[in-house]
């Protein structure tokens, strides 16, 4: 075989090598490109999961200012409706009834509540225990409703149709009042949004005060509300910390509607 031969032989070993060599660096590219798409894939599941779980306590504008590098969020607001609620006897009930079907007949009820509020753009803010606190007025533009006791007063009488649908096994009681109040997010490690004010206190005083299964309004509530609404005059009730003060039961909705 002469040099030339010879020459050629070597150099189609080389680019046979380096062909292989090609291929497989193509094949890892492509290895690389799938593993990236799934690692990207990955990421913006568990970003959706994690986006999920802080709307769950907080809401969508407050998660957005967060995202935005907020780090006090503290807003007052001039005109808002608070609704208090809680379950009549639920100390009782709780020790005579099975943990299980505790726990399920609270989440059915608590789900209702949040179906509720989501009709009419009330927001609930917790629920502590059997007590479940919700609020209208906050978001831009007064949610759902123009005004922000009928808001609270539309989802506390569905909250109470709800209640009732247990056949007597739950009963609610429901106190209603409006005005200001602030409203924030505390906590750093597991945040959470709160709202303070004399309005918050004076509907929880409201809730306590009211009888089982009626949905108790303060005197601003129902100057609001009149027109739209059936309302029966309680008289002077002695609340906590407010003295001799002058409260409404909602009964329903003044006709159709």
């Amino acid at each position: 075989m002469d040099p030339i031969e010879k020459e050629n032989l070597r150099l189609n070993r080389r680019i046979r090598r380096l062909e292989s060599n090609m291929e497989q660096l193509e094949e890892m590219r492509e290895t690389n490109a799938r593993f990236m798409e799934q690692l990207l894939a990955d990421l913006a599941a568990e970003r959706q999961r994690s986006e999920s779980l802080l709307l769950n306590v907080l809401p969508q504008r407050i998660v957005d200012r967060l995202h935005a590098g907020e780090t006090t969020i503290a807003d007052r607001h001039d005109d808002v409706a608070v609704l208090f609620s809680d379950f009549v006897g639920f100390t009782d009930l709780a020790a005579r009834t099975s943990a299980p079907r505790l726990v399920g007949d609270l989440n059915a009820l608590f789900s209702a509540f949040d179906a509720a509020c989501d009709r009419y753009g009330v927001e609930k803010i917790k629920t502590i225990g059997d007590a479940y606190l919700a609020v209208a007025g906050l978001a831009p533009g007064g949610g759902k409703a123009h005004d922000p006791a009928t808001a609270a007063a539309s989802a506390a009488l569905e909250m109470r149709a709800a209640t009732e649908a247990t056949s007597g096994t739950w009963q609610v009681r429901v106190g209603i009042e409006v005005g200001p109040v602030v409203a924030g997010v505390i906590g750093t490690a597991k945040f959470a949004y709160d709202v303070w004010g004399d309005a918050v206190n004076t509907a929880s005083r409201l809730e306590t005060s009211a009888p089982p299964g009626a949905i108790q309004v303060s005197d601003r509530v129902a100057r609001r509300l009149t027109g739209a609404f059936e309302l029966t005059l309680v008289g002077p009730v002695e609340l906590k910390g407010k003295g001799p003060t002058r409260t409404w039961l909602l009964a329903g909705r003044s006709g159709p509607g």
